[in-house]
C-alpha cells in the first residue's frame, strides 16, 4: 500500500517531480564534474607547469657552500663537480616516476674569433639514456626548455648527428651577427672547436646571452670529461604543508619516526630533493622556490574555486528543491489533511513525502552523475588536453551530497506539513 501511494503520487505530480529531478541532476552534475576534476587536477596542473622548466636544481655540495659564503656560483671556479655516471640514479629513487625530465649542465668560458668572450653551456638535448634499472629514457633540454622560441634554424638534435652543433641566444646572435648554419670557432685554454649554428633561440632571460652545445663538446673544451656543474630536474610534487615546511627548515632528522616516514613517502619537493641527494654523491638538491611555491599556490586556488562552485551549485539546488516541494505540499494539502483526519500520524505522512522526494532525487542524482562525468571530460580536454580519470570515491560523496541537499531543501515543506490542521484544510481555510 505504501509503495502504491508513492507511485501514484509520483505519477500524479510528474511535472513537479521532473522539475525536482532536473534540479537535483543539475546540482549533482556540477558536483560530480568539479570533484572529479579537483581530484585529478593536481597532476594536470603540475604537468602544465612542467612546461615552464625545472623545479629542482642539483649542485655540488662544495660549490653550494662557496656560493652561500661568497656568492660564487660557478662550479668550474670552485673546483667542485658532480659525476655524470650517476645521472641515471635519479630514476631509481622512491619517487622515480614523479621525475618527468632532467638535464645535466657543464659550462665554461670560451672566446670567439673576434676575441669576445661567451659563456658556453653543455647539456643533453634529446638524449637516449640507459638506466640502471634496465629501462631507457629520452630526456634533456628539448623537453626541459620547451618554452624557448626558435627564431632561426631548429633545435639541436644529438640523435640525428648534431655532434658539433651549437644553439645561440638571440641577444648574443644579434650582438655578434651570428645566423643559423654559420660556422663559428670557440676557443678555450684547453683547445678549440669549430661548430655549426643549428638554431637561434629566444628564451626571454639571461640564456639569450649564452651558447648551448652538446655536453661532451663542452666537457672536451673545459677538460672536464665526465664532470657536471649542475643538474636540473623537473618533478611532479605535492604542495607543501606544515610537515614539509618543518622538514625543509629543520632537516629530516628533526622529525619523529612516524612523521619522517610520512614525509619521505609523500612527493613533497623537499623529500624528492633529499632522495636525490642520497643517490648523487656530495650533492645539494634544492627546490627552485618560485616554481615550487607557484605550483602549490595555483593548485590550492584552483581546488578552492572548484569547491566554491560545488557548494554554490548545491545551495542553488537546495533552494530550488525547497520551492518545488513546498509548492507540492501546498497543492496536496487537502489530500494530506484527509489522511491525517482518518488517523495517519505526522511521522508516517512525513516518511511518505520524503520517500517520494528521495526516489526522485535518486533518479536525478544518477542522471546528474553521468552528465557530470561527461562535463568533466569536456573540462579536461578543453583546459588540459587530456581526459579526466573517474574517481570511485566521488560516487559515495555525490550520493551523500544529493541526499543531504534533498533533505535540507525539504525542511520548509516538512515544517508546513507538520503544522497543517485537518479541520482547517478540509473546511477550505
Amino acid at each position: 500500500m505504501f509503495f502504491r501511494m508513492i507511485f501514484r503520487a509520483l505519477f500524479r505530480q510528474k511535472g513537479k517531480m521532473l522539475m525536482i529531478a532536473f534540479t537535483i541532476a543539475l546540482g549533482a552534475s556540477l558536483a560530480t564534474a568539479m570533484l572529479n576534476v579537483m581530484m585529478d587536477v593536481g597532476d594536470k596542473v603540475n604537468q602544465e607547469l612542467k612546461t615552464y622548466g625545472a623545479n629542482i636544481t642539483v649542485v655540488p655540495k662544495q660549490a653550494s657552500v662557496i656560493n652561500e659564503l661568497y656568492g660564487l656560483d660557478e662550479s668550474e671556479e670552485s673546483g667542485a663537480y658532480l659525476k655524470e655516471e650517476e645521472l641515471g640514479k635519479i630514476k631509481t629513487i622512491f619517487w622515480a616516476f614523479n621525475v618527468v625530465d632532467f638535464a645535466p649542465f657543464s659550462d665554461t668560458h670560451a672566446k670567439l674569433d673576434d676575441g669576445s668572450e661567451v659563456l658556453l653551456v653543455g647539456s643533453w638535448f634529446d638524449h637516449h639514456l640507459e638506466l640502471p634499472t634496465g629501462e631507457t629514457l629520452n630526456t634533456g633540454m628539448t623537453n626541459l626548455r620547451s618554452w624557448w622560441e626558435i627564431t632561426e634554424g631548429r633545435w639541436l638534435d644529438e640523435q640525428s648527428g648534431d655532434k658539433n652543433a651549437v644553439m645561440v641566444g638571440s641577444v648574443l646572435a644579434q650582438k655578434n651577427g651570428i645566423k643559423a648554419n654559420d660556422r663559428i670557432r670557440l676557443t678555450t685554454k684547453h683547445g678549440s672547436e669549430e661548430l655549426i649554428v643549428s638554431g637561434i633561440f629566444d628564451a626571454g632571460g639571461d640564456e639569450d646571452e649564452h651558447m648551448y652545445a652538446p655536453l661532451d663538446v663542452v666537457q672536451k673544451l673545459s677538460d672536464t670529461d665526465g664532470k657536471l656543474t649542475s643538474i636540473e630536474v623537473s618533478a611532479l610534487t605535492t604542495p607543501d604543508n606544515d610537515l614539509a615546511r618543518k622538514a625543509a627548515k629543520d632537516g629530516p632528522k628533526s622529525l619523529g619516526a612516524a612523521d619522517y616516514e610520512t614525509w619521505y613517502c609523500t612527493a613533497y619537493v623537499s623529500s624528492i630533493c633529499y632522495q636525490i641527494q642520497e643517490v648523487i654523491t656530495d650533492s645539494i638538491a634544492a627546490p627552485v622556490r618560485q616554481v615550487a611555491e607557484s605550483e602549490g599556490a595555483i593548485l590550492e586556488k584552483t581546488q578552492l574555486l572548484m569547491i566554491l562552485i560545488t557548494v554554490l551549485s548545491l545551495l542553488g539546488s537546495a533552494l530550488g528543491i525547497s520551492n518545488l516541494v513546498t509548492a507540492s505540499v501546498m497543492e496536496r494539502s487537502s489530500e494530506i489533511g484527509l489522511i491525517k483526519a482518518v488517523g495517519a500520524h505526522d511521522g508516517a505522512i512525513t516518511l511518505l513525502v520524503l520517500s517520494e522526494i528521495i526516489v526522485t532525487a535518486v533518479a536525478g542524482g544518477l542522471v546528474g552523475y553521468f552528465a557530470g562525468f561527461g562535463f568533466a571530460q569536456v573540462i579536461g580536454h578543453t583546459v588540459f588536453g587530456s581526459a579526466v580519470e573517474m574517481k570511485p570515491i566521488v560516487i559515495p560523496i555525490v550520493a551523500v551530497l544529493v541526499v543531504f541537499v534533498t533533505l535540507a531543501g525539504s525542511i520548509p515543506a516538512i515544517r508546513m506539513l507538520l503544522r497543517l490542521r485537518p479541520a482547517e484544510v478540509l473546511h477550505g481555510r
